[in-house]
């Protein structure tokens, strides 16, 4: 399985394109705006982009996801909790002076069950509340797509709209602690690290 990322949005949010080689399947996980070298990417590897998985509903993860479900005509799916986060999108960004002219159209939930692949391989969903109430982790493989949840060295803040420090906690100590420790994160900001590095080096093993 391969990632390739690509840093984009007003807060320089992580995207991911990950992707199978052989059959040429892929999914967009996070879709902070339309990135041209994105669209490329797919275009010249010759990728069929099945989903848009959004980690949470912040609009730094989702500016883009209008411009990219009809360039990629893929459905973008997040947590049903995390609806509010979304319609709350123009509102945020007009307070940062951008105009944005509606809110990301999102129609399709992750908990409706459905099972989500990249070729013959399973995504995982990890429900991982705290940063937001309907935040998710994706587990492909041995790579552990983190959102907001967990970055190198920290983790999400929780001071926004539906954050709680205790739930966050229990999200990362209890549920991200306990995979294996040879996976790597690739988190919503930031560098990627590994479960074994983030379980020694972390600020919340401090807490």
């Amino acid at each position: 399985m391969i990632v390739k990322t690509y840093i984009a949005g007003p807060i320089q949010a992580n995207n991911y394109l990950v992707y199978d080689e052989t059959s040429k399947e892929a999914v967009l996980i996070d879709c902070s705006e339309k990135k041209q070298e994105l669209l490329d990417d797919i275009k010249n590897l010759g990728l069929n982009v099945k989903y848009i998985l959004l980690t949470h509903g912040h609009f730094d993860h989702v500016l883009g996801v209008n411009d990219m479900q009809k360039e990629l005509n893929a459905p973008a799916y997040v947590d049903r909790l995390d609806i509010p986060q979304v319609e709350n999108t123009s509102a945020i960004m007009a307070a940062f002076g951008i105009q944005v002219a509606k809110n990301p159209e999102i129609t399709h939930f992750l908990d409706e069950n459905e099972n989500f692949t990249i070729a013959d391989t399973k995504i995982n969903i990890l429900k991982t509340p705290g940063h937001t109430e309907g935040g998710v982790c994706y587990l492909i493989d041995d790579k552990l797509f983190s959102g907001d949840t967990l970055f190198c060295e920290s983790v999400g803040r929780t001071d926004l709209m539906g954050g709680d420090f205790n739930k966050l906690h229990k999200s990362v100590v209890e549920v991200l602690f306990n995979l294996d420790e040879d996976i790597t994160v690739y988190p919503g900001h930031g560098p990627s690290t590994t479960i074994g590095y983030e379980k020694k080096n972390n600020e919340i093993i401090h807490f």
